[in-house]
């Protein structure tokens, strides 16, 4: 896929913000401190959730549009990354434009930053008017979006490579997927000064400060939570290996015995009760905070598709059904019902206040 912006462009870009230019010399301080080991930091959890809105945050003007952006992919895309870059490209302003410092060429326009180039083949018209336009934060941040979701997509087709999915796209996004196909990973610091390297690291810092605590309310904090299944972890999240179809874990594991009682995580409604492939016989839910969690390869089932539950109800007992290799239970939190749209479920349940 061709590169979003040129690699010297970050550079061009603070011409236009000084926020920009400040966040370039922290990172490039940053970096000072960094080996050149490689790209990928592998530190950082995406944070599931709405957008913090307000000043010194996410505009309000914005946030519909980037929740939109990142709810329409079905890959796992969080709000907070889209956030997260249009900060870093032109600090949410939509008349941006960065220009070569040598030649005083305009390069990349808009709130998103594309360049003429990506703009001719990614740019969609979002708002339906009839026509694409960069400056128009209406089709910009679909387009950025769009093409943050098949770039993640394509991501998750190479574990082996150095970096999460997520920092795979943005090295994407930032440098062109062939500069993360040559370096089998987010490209290092050594790379074009370090730009495509500190700008993944950049986002996946920042999108935690943009991302609002969980909406559900004050009672889910309570108790209403839980650990789903007595019993230790096992699998651990976005493992590699041949035995998954996405050559990665999409959950984490818990040996539990043949007949252990699963429980919900916590209170929602459930939206799938049924025998699935893979994953054998499996539950979904969702959650006041528009999230979803999976339980799979259950013995029996105890709940059915449009069931309300608490948290801690037994929804079904432990099994081997399925695609595995032994009995446990598969657990997954996702922002979508889906296969794929993935995050990571440890973090999600301790900011429920689970003890694990």
């Amino acid at each position: 896929m061709e590169a979003k912006r040129g690699i010297a462009l970050l550079a061009a870009a603070f011409v236009v913000s000084p926020l920009a230019l400040g966040l370039g010399i922290i990172l490039l301080i940053a970096a000072s401190d960094d080996d050149d080991g490689g790209g990928g930091g592998g530190d950082f959890e995406l944070s599931a959730g709405t957008l913090r809105v307000g000043k010194g945050y996410v505009p309000a003007e914005y946030a519909a549009l980037i929740e939109k952006a990142a709810a329409s992919c079905d890959q796992g895309l969080p709000a907070g990354i889209l956030a997260a870059q249009l900060q870093a490209e032109s600090n949410f302003n939509p008349k941006a434009q960065s220009k070569d410092p040598v030649t005083g060429k305009p390069i990349a326009d808009g709130i998103a930053q594309f360049i003429p180039t990506t703009w001719a083949s990614s740019g969609i018209d979002g708002n339906g008017d009839g026509k694409r336009d960069v400056w128009d934060p209406e089709d910009a941040i679909p387009s950025q979006g769009k093409m943050m979701c098949e770039l993640l997509k394509t991501a998750k087709k190479h574990p082996e490579y150095n970096g999460s999915p997520i920092e795979l796209a943005l090295a994407g996004y930032n440098a062109g997927w062939g500069r993360v196909q040559q370096h089998k990973g987010v490209p290092p610091a050594s790379f074009a000064e370090g730009q495509t390297y500190n700008y993944v690291k950049f986002i996946m810092a920042a999108q935690a400060r943009l991302t609002a605590p969980d909406t559900s309310g004050d009672p889910e904090m309570s108790g209403e939570w839980t650990k789903p299944v007595s019993a230790p972890l096992g699998t651990p999240y976005h493992q590699s290996g041949g035995m998954w179809s996405s050559g990665y874990h999409t959950g984490i594991d818990f040996a539990a015995g043949v007949g252990t009682p699963i429980r919900a995580a916590g209170p929602g409604k459930v939206v799938s009760a049924s025998r699935v492939n893979a994953y054998g016989r499996q539950v979904i839910i969702r959650h006041a905070d528009g999230m979803y969690t999976q339980y799979a390869h259950m013995s029996e089932l105890r709940v059915s598709a449009g069931d309300t539950v608490k948290g801690g109800q037994v929804i079904g007992l432990s099994g081997a059904d399925g695609n595995v290799s032994g009995p446990h239970l598969h657990f997954e939190v996702r922002t979508g019902p889906d296969y794929g749209t993935d995050i990571a479920p440890l973090p999600y349940l301790r900011k429920k206040g689970v003890n694990i």
